[in-house]
């Protein structure tokens, strides 16, 4: 989508489900300051689907995993979200969404190394420790991706073939496809 259609899937969901999470602004000054669309879409997608169950939609801290009482593991950045918390999440999530970018350049490139950073240490959390959390990547903004940022674009397909992230979500899929995730991470949480 572009910010125009973002804005309109926003507040045509926004008005429908009132949400109570956070719906954080984006960081534009001027008349571009407003929410931040994608954002404020996951977190409501999200809010409607887990039954109630906490989440941590702004973490304001690194995510932990623990066995038998004990620290296993920290990332070494903080992620968008997780369910239900950062300490032995279920999943986790980023969000880059990039709807005022009029030029492609570095910010859209550490985004995609961030996310290959947290995969890599899920991966190895994995294979170590025997401990899986899903790891989604959510991304929109169509001049970004589609027109300048194709290589990057491609980087994303490649990091979900490499097992670095579960799921890449793109745009409106996420009124679509994440309510069904997240029922089935209440589901996993539940067992």
């Amino acid at each position: 989508m572009d910010a125009d259609a973002a804005k309109k899937l926003f507040e045509s969901h926004f008005k429908r489900l009132n949400p109570k999470c956070l719906i954080p602004m984006n960081k534009q000054k001027g008349e571009k300051k407003a929410s931040a669309y994608l954002t404020g879409l996951v977190n409501m997608m999200i809010e409607e689907n887990v039954n109630g169950l906490d989440v941590e939609f702004d973490p304001g801290e690194l995510t932990t995993f623990t066995g038998n009482g004990a620290p296993l593991r920290t990332l070494s950045r903080r992620v968008d979200g997780a369910f239900p918390s950062t300490v032995n999440p279920t999943a986790i999530w980023e969000i880059k969404e990039y709807y005022y970018t009029t030029t492609f350049g570095s910010r859209v490139a550490d985004g995609v190394y961030e996310t290959l950073l947290d995969g890599m240490e899920l991966k190895n959390l994995r294979m170590a420790e025997g401990i899986s959390v899903e790891h989604l990547l959510i991304v929109d903004a169509h001049f970004t991706w589609w027109e300048k940022g194709k290589p990057y674009l491609c980087r994303l397909i490649d990091m979900l073939h490499m097992g670095y992230v579960t799921e890449v979500l793109f745009g409106r899929e996420v009124v679509e496809r994440l309510p069904e995730i997240a029922r089935e991470w209440v589901k996993k949480h539940n067992q």
